[in-house]
């Protein structure tokens, strides 16, 4: 493979003008593609093989004319004066009023006055109207959200206190704030990593392009192949890291080798036959964890899995293409000044800036942990172990408005309803009676509404609704506790368990479902998917890296690391977001269990990231290995040309996924914190640390491969051994027959 990538490497710097206008062209094309595709199809959540999930398919079967079941619901919450009743003739009056105002609207399906359905606290302080639309709360026009806003001012104005729930007003924070931040970010680190305003900002370009060309593609291709408008999300964080990532472990490869005194096509084809090897093992290994999100079984995880694989797809294409043909219009601006000047003094000069920089932090550090190395990795394993305490704690659900911000409308209606109604009015659960095999179908469903009034954390059961055939009812039930809380998951479990007997005893098919359904089903189903996910994410990347490594310890030492760092995140987790700790500080006013999809999420995205800082490092000691250095030495090799490179690389990472932690949604502070500090435990900790001690620990024993595996996989020379020979004994076709300089790679 490095042979071929080392020629690939060549014709793209020789043929610059081409593979830019290449590239250029499929960015154009795509761009064009994706203006004149059709409206990407609204997001479609579905769990298949829940009970929610067929109780929501059998509510559309039975009740055709209700509408869809993903149609959006805003719910008005009206708060009475204080001393006053919201019954009182004022307060009443413009009650209905607003109703009246909103019935007219075009996606409004129906509005149910309070005072008709019995929609009014006990106290006689709060009241809530309902509005049910025909459309997602993704394809609300901006008419439809701005007249419920107007709506609610109207009766803001007449003196009531109105807040906004449901998910009407909820959409996908679409701002690009955070991508803005980490490229400027990125932008700092790399100028201060190369000292070149031109090599900082190559990985940028190319990364931009990459995410640009892989995201138009993707919209271009959305209404054939089912993506929806948030497909992209991930392909989005993802394409940025890697494409910087990738360019910039073969920009650094590049100028390591031009400090050797190299000319720039040659060093652009060593760079990318060496470097650019482990660039493509490590996105293989980023789309095989990508790829694997389709285990949990969850149609948009998958999705976002297949867009985000795509992406880092073409991220590697354009670091083994673009990148070569971009260096070959700048073969000396990426080159830090004080290299060009001293280049321009003589080879020897240039050679000696490169021994100057192996006295660097990295070099020391590799120094320290070989002649400590048992010390070092107790370190890391101990305070990796430490953080990951809190993880065994871990609580799987889903927030709700009760996690957001009391700034928001949505958590002050939250709030409201809590106080006039119960905690658990925020969380009803959609009993569905499937009564077509009860001989009396009406009969079937009181026996069911009167065995669940006498369920212990039920507080109230609402008649009965049939559908026009008579053969299904729907109930709503409402705990006595928070949607969130431990209670109501035990409820919902104790109905489901009642359900065989009610079966045997009415011959009717009882279903539980609704949003709080919804959260314990999808907990359930990830919580179930995580193994089977590991288990094929890890064994199918173990056995890549030992083709790779040609070895069986490293990549078995890679995989417990990635565990430890991830792990370790998860404590971090639980620490802030569940037990609270530095909630004030972070901004988060409500903690509870975790996000359902944060656990499945984190292991594929920072599986991803750890095997590029494993390949990126590892490779580096892995060639100088090959090349006849000692293990020792090697570890210090590999430190003082890779070092530099992972540890810009995740101070970028770093950077972008914590400027999430200020988004104010918890899902999204949760995902930054956790993000940027697995990338922190797993660069700085696992990577910089633990790998360098194990691997000085286990010296030559490292690299053992059976014999009947070494003639087994296959040598795909990641290391660029077989290049190196290679060159060594062809000349050059530019030196008119001349003998090729040997290279060391």
């Amino acid at each position: 493979m490095a042979t071929f990538l080392y020629r690939l490497g060549r014709v793209s710097f020789r043929k610059r003008h081409w593979f830019l206008l290449l590239w250029a062209a499929v960015l154009a094309a795509a761009v064009f593609g994706a203006a004149k595709a059709p409206a990407a199809p609204a997001d479609s959540f579905s769990i298949p093989g829940t009970q929610s999930q067929k109780a929501f398919d059998l509510l559309d079967e039975r009740f055709p004319n209700s509408g869809s079941s993903d149609g959006a619901t805003a719910r008005l919450v009206f708060v009475a004066p204080d001393g006053q009743k919201i019954t009182a003739a004022d307060n009443k009056a413009a009650i209905e009023h607003t109703v009246s105002e909103l019935t007219d609207g075009s996606q409004v399906q129906s509005v149910l006055d309070p005072f008709k359905t019995h929609a009014v606290s006990k106290n006689g302080t709060t009241a809530y109207a309902t509005v049910n639309y025909s459309e997602s709360n993704s394809e609300l026009t901006d008419a439809t959200t701005s007249a419920l806003k107007e709506a609610a001012q109207d009766a803001r104005d007449a003196g009531l206190t109105v807040e906004i729930g449901g998910d009407a007003l909820q959409s996908m924070d679409t701002s690009s704030t955070t991508e803005v931040i980490g490229v400027a970010v990125a932008a700092v680190v790399l100028l201060i990593t190369f000292g070149s305003v031109v090599a900082a900002g190559l990985p940028l370009i190319t990364a931009l392009l990459g995410i640009g060309t892989g995201i138009a593609i993707i919209t271009a291709l959305a209404s054939t192949v089912g993506f929806s408008s948030t497909t992209t999300t991930l392909a989005l964080m993802l394409g940025l890291a890697v494409g910087i990532d990738y360019a910039l472990f073969i920009l650094s490869r590049y100028r390591a080798e031009r400090a050797e005194g190299r000319d720039p096509e040659e060093a652009v084809g060593l760079a990318i036959g060496t470097a650019g090897s482990a660039v493509v093992f490590a996105g293989l290994t980023v789309i095989i964890a990508l790829v694997g999100l389709s285990v949990a079984g969850l149609a948009l995880l998958t999705k976002m899995g297949l867009a985000a694989a795509f992406t880092v797809l073409i991220a590697v294409l354009i670091a083994l293409t673009l990148l070569p043909a971009l260096l070959g219009f700048f073969p000396k601006a990426v080159l830090s000044r004080s290299v060009r000047k001293k280049a321009k003094k003589g080879e020897a000069s240039a050679h000696g800036a490169a021994e100057k920089e192996k006295e660097g932090p990295g070099t020391r550090w590799a120094r320290f942990v070989i002649r400590r190395p048992l010390v070092v990795l107790l370190f890391g394993v101990v305070v990796l172990g430490t953080c990951a305490v809190p993880a065994l704690d871990l609580q799987l659900g889903n927030q709700g408005d009760e996690s957001k911000s009391t700034s928001t409308t949505e958590r002050r209606a939250y709030d409201d309803l809590s106080d006039g109604f119960g905690p658990g009015f925020n969380g009803p659960l959609t009993i569905v009676v499937d009564a077509q095999g009860a001989d009396d179908p009406k009969g079937a469903a009181k026996t069911i509404a009167a065995d669940l009034k006498a369920t212990d954390g039920v507080v109230s059961v609402t008649p009965p609704t049939f559908n026009k055939a008579g053969d299904t009812a729907v109930l709503t039930v409402t705990p006595s506790t928070a949607p969130s809380s431990t209670e109501t998951k035990d409820l919902v479990h104790n109905i489901r368990d009642e359900a065989d007997g009610i079966k045997t005893q009415t011959g009717a098919e009882m279903l539980v479902s609704g949003t709080t359904a919804v959260n314990i089903d999808l907990a359930d189903k990830v919580t179930g998917a995580i193994l089977p996910y590991l288990a094929l994410v890890v064994g199918l990347a173990f056995l890549l890296l030992m083709v790779v490594f040609r070895s069986i310890l490293v990549p078995l030492k890679a995989a417990l690391g990635f565990l430890l760092s991830v792990c370790a995140a998860f404590g971090v987790i639980v620490a802030v977001f569940q037990w609270g700790w530095l909630a004030d500080l972070l901004g988060i006013e409500s903690v509870g269990p975790i996000s359902s999809i944060i656990p499945i999420f984190m292991i594929g995205v920072v599986f991803g990231l750890a095997m590029d800082y494993e390949v990126f490092l590892v490779t580096r000691m892995r060639e100088a290995y090959v090349h006849g250095e000692r293990p020792g030495q090697a570890v210090v090799t590999g430190f003082r040309h890779s070092g530099k490179v992972v540890v810009a690389a995740a101070v970028i990472m770093m950077s972008v996924f914590a400027g999430f932690i200020g988004q104010g949604e918890s899902l999204i502070k949760m995902m930054g914190l956790g993000l940027a500090s697995a990338v922190f435990f797993d660069a700085f900790l696992v990577r910089m640390t633990i790998v360098p001690a194990l691997l000085a620990l286990l010296g030559d024993k490292a690299w053992w491969l059976p014999r009947w595996l070494q003639k087994v996989l296959p040598n795909v020379d990641v290391e660029g051994e077989k290049l190196n020979r290679a060159l060594k004994s062809v000349p050059d076709p530019g030196t008119d027959g001349a003998e090729h300089e040997p290279s060391r790679v």
